[in-house]
C-alpha cells in the first residue's frame, strides 16, 4: 500500500496531482513535470536527513494514486500532508493509506503525535479527518499552535492523533475482531 519515494512514480503522480479537485490541496505546487521531479529528488534528499517521512500510496495493483507524508518534524512530532488522485477519491484508500503510515510512523519510527493542519474549506479532508476515530479537532487544545498557523487568517482547522488513542484504536478493533471470530 505504501513505498518510499521514487523517481519511477512521477510522471503518474504529476498527472493526478495537476487535476483541478487535488492541486489547490497538494503542499508543493509546481508548473512542469519537470519541477515535480526536482520535488521529488529535494523530498528524497530531506528523507535522508531526517527532516520528513514520505511514501507514495499505491493501489491494489501497485499502481502509484497519490502521497502521504510527514513534514516538519520536530520533538517527535509532524504535521500530516496527503493527496489521492481524482479517480481515487472516496474509494477507502485515504483511510487505509492512513492506517499504515500512522502503523510505521508509532510503532516502527518512534513518533509520538501527528497533528492535521486542514483548510476550512477542504470539506473533503474535514470529513476524513473526522470519521477517523483516533482523530481529535485540537482548535481548542493545541490552542497556542492553532493560532500559530492560523497567524495571518483564520485559515485552518487543526487536528491532533496522539500515538496512546491510535494505539488504543488498534487494539479495541483487535478486540472486535477477536469477538466476531468468536461469534461466527
Amino acid at each position: 500500500m505504501l513505498k518510499k519515494r521514487d523517481f519511477t512514480d512521477c510522471f503518474s503522480l504529476y498527472e493526478q496531482m495537476t487535476h483541478p479537485d487535488v492541486f489547490p490541496f497538494v503542499r508543493h505546487k509546481v508548473d512542469s513535470y519537470e519541477e515535480y521531479v526536482f520535488i521529488t529528488k529535494q523530498t528524497i534528499e530531506a528523507e535522508d536527513a531526517g527532516q520528513l517521512i514520505s511514501r507514495t500510496i499505491l493501489d491494489e495493483w501497485e499502481n502509484p494514486i497519490g502521497c502521504i507524508s510527514l513534514y516538519d518534524i520536530e520533538n517527535g512530532a509532524g504535521f500530516l500532508g496527503t493527496w489521492l488522485g481524482k479517480p481515487y477519491h472516496g474509494k477507502g484508500y485515504n483511510a487505509i493509506a492512513k492506517d499504515a503510515f500512522f502503523k510505521e510512523l508509532f510503532f516502527e519510527l518512534g513518533l509520538e503525535t501527528v497533528f492535521m493542519r486542514i483548510r476550512k474549506k477542504n470539506i473533503r479532508s474535514i470529513k476524513a479527518a473526522e470519521k477517523l476515530p483516533y482523530a481529535v479537532n485540537a482548535n481548542e487544545t493545541r490552542k497556542s499552535l492553532y493560532d500559530q498557523i492560523n497567524h495571518e487568517a483564520d485559515i485552518y482547522d487543526l487536528y491532533e492523533i496522539p500515538k496512546d488513542l491510535y494505539n488504543f484504536h488498534i487494539l479495541r478493533q483487535h478486540d472486535d475482531d477477536e469477538q466476531q471470530l468468536l461469534e461466527a
